[in-house]
């Protein structure tokens, strides 16, 4: 039962990530707009003043975005094939099943960078998003899908005996 359920929660953080990236890629220009807001650090009132630089060149905005969409993607396919591999091998031998965790793990790993990295520590801390009422509520979110994608990757990552 429980090789059984850590496949499904592979699958769970799977489909967070590429329906995540999905609903990026068919709002494009919304993501971009939402970016390129959080990227100018405007409308910042509780902490005026920043160590860092604004980003405005529309090039680096689509970098940005696209490494967003890209990384979502990869932790989508990586956990997918994962929970994919555990499936195959959920009445292998402990070794076997260990084994077939690993695109699994890196999958829910990559979504942990994703929105604790990117979202909180580059957007949030960097970026100053949790000062504006745009930023704030993705921030939140960002928030559950990390710790989500967190737990199922150290879930995961427990031996099978």
């Amino acid at each position: 039962m429980i090789r059984i359920l850590k496949s499904v929660l592979a699958l769970c953080v799977a489909l967070l990530c590429l329906f995540y990236a999905l609903q990026n890629v068919v709002n494009l220009q919304a993501a971009y707009n939402f970016v390129a807001l959080m990227a100018s650090m405007e409308g910042h009132v509780a902490y005026p003043d920043t160590f860092g630089t604004a980003i405005t060149s529309p090039a680096l905005i689509w970098l940005i975005l696209w490494i967003i969409i890209l990384s979502e993607f990869a932790a989508g396919l990586l956990a997918a094939k994962g929970s994919f591999d555990m499936w195959q091998a959920r009445s292998a031998d402990s070794a076997g099943f260990n084994k077939a965790k690993k695109l699994a793990i890196a999958g829910a790993g990559i979504g942990v960078v994703i929105w604790f990295g990117y979202f909180h520590a580059i957007g949030g801390a960097f970026f100053q998003m949790w000062q504006t009422q745009v930023g704030a509520q993705p921030l939140q979110g960002a928030f559950q899908y990390a710790v989500m994608c967190g737990m199922v990757m150290i879930y995961l990552s427990m031996q099978d005996e």
